[in-house]
């Protein structure tokens, strides 16, 4: 309270306090309530209009917009939310909650955004949206230079602290993924691991790929014996925080349009972290 007052001494406080009440403040792309939250040195602190907050309202539990320009939207997206419409599912999307997030709810605008990848349905974490064509053209791109970083909570652990899974997999069967003995069916797939935490039951594990294929860390995992907690579609046995275990965790990538390197953190779920 007392940097906003002495930032904006021309606004009384009785309008500073409305601004937290009402959600407007943010410190580094989160909002603050609290007229005591402390700052430190390094923190960015906005001010939203009303409309930015009205809008935010607009999207689903657990689904927060990180940052927003110009060009892109950087969310995190919850577990159990499809990105983009399905055969069975059109409204219940990630794609189309953020339609209507940057339209402000009103279905006469025509402002969209267009996907620049995708995110499996039943994992959480990091995604990036463009606001132009030109910057989804850009995005999609340069995607594979892009730094990816997941969590996951596995069963077990692997062997080694840190290592590469690698294998050929088959991505034909619109169900299941499967490693399979290389073919003009099968497409290369590497990703490394480090394991960051073990239990005497489970690990947390960073992944990081050098390839983007369906399932990959999903399928890696499965076949180094160690597979995601939750995940039954790949032979998991437990299901100890009833959701998958994988969280999509770090993006670095530059802007589409200045180029500007950007970074975006997102922790992971408390639901998951406690497992541990």
């Amino acid at each position: 309270m007392s940097f906003l007052f002495a930032r904006h001494p021309d606004v009384k406080r009785t309008k500073l306090r409305q601004w937290l009440e009402h959600g407007s403040v943010q410190v580094n792309g989160r909002s603050v309530k609290r007229s005591n939250h402390p700052l430190h040195t390094g923190d960015v602190v906005s001010i939203r209009a009303k409309n930015e907050v009205r809008a935010e309202g607009l999207l689903p539990p657990g689904m927060r917009v990180l940052f927003e320009d110009e060009s892109l939207i950087v969310i995190e997206k919850p577990e159990r939310l499809l990105s983009m419409a399905s055969a069975t599912e059109r409204d219940e999307t990630a794609y189309a909650f953020l339609t209507d997030y940057v339209r402000g709810g009103n279905r006469r605008s025509r402002k969209r955004v267009w996907i620049v990848h995708r995110l499996d349905r039943e994992s959480s974490g990091l995604m990036v949206f463009a606001k132009t064509k030109a910057a989804k053209r850009e995005l999609q791109a340069n995607w594979s230079k892009t730094e990816k970083r997941y969590l996951a909570v596995v069963e077990g652990a692997p062997p080694a602290d840190q290592g590469v899974l690698e294998s050929h997999l088959n991505e034909s069967n619109s169900y299941k993924v499967k490693s399979a003995p290389r073919s003009a069916r099968t497409r290369h797939a590497v990703t490394h691991y480090r394991v960051m935490k073990r239990t005497a039951t489970r690990a947390l594990l960073e992944l990081t790929l050098d390839t983007g294929r369906r399932n990959q860390i999903r399928v890696h995992l499965t076949d180094a014996a160690c597979p995601i907690i939750g995940d039954h579609k790949y032979e998991a046995r437990t299901n100890p925080a009833r959701r998958l275990g994988l969280h999509a965790s770090s993006l670095q990538f530059k802007h589409p349009l200045s180029g500007e390197l950007l970074r975006f953190e997102s922790p992971l779920p408390q639901t998951l972290s406690r497992l541990l």
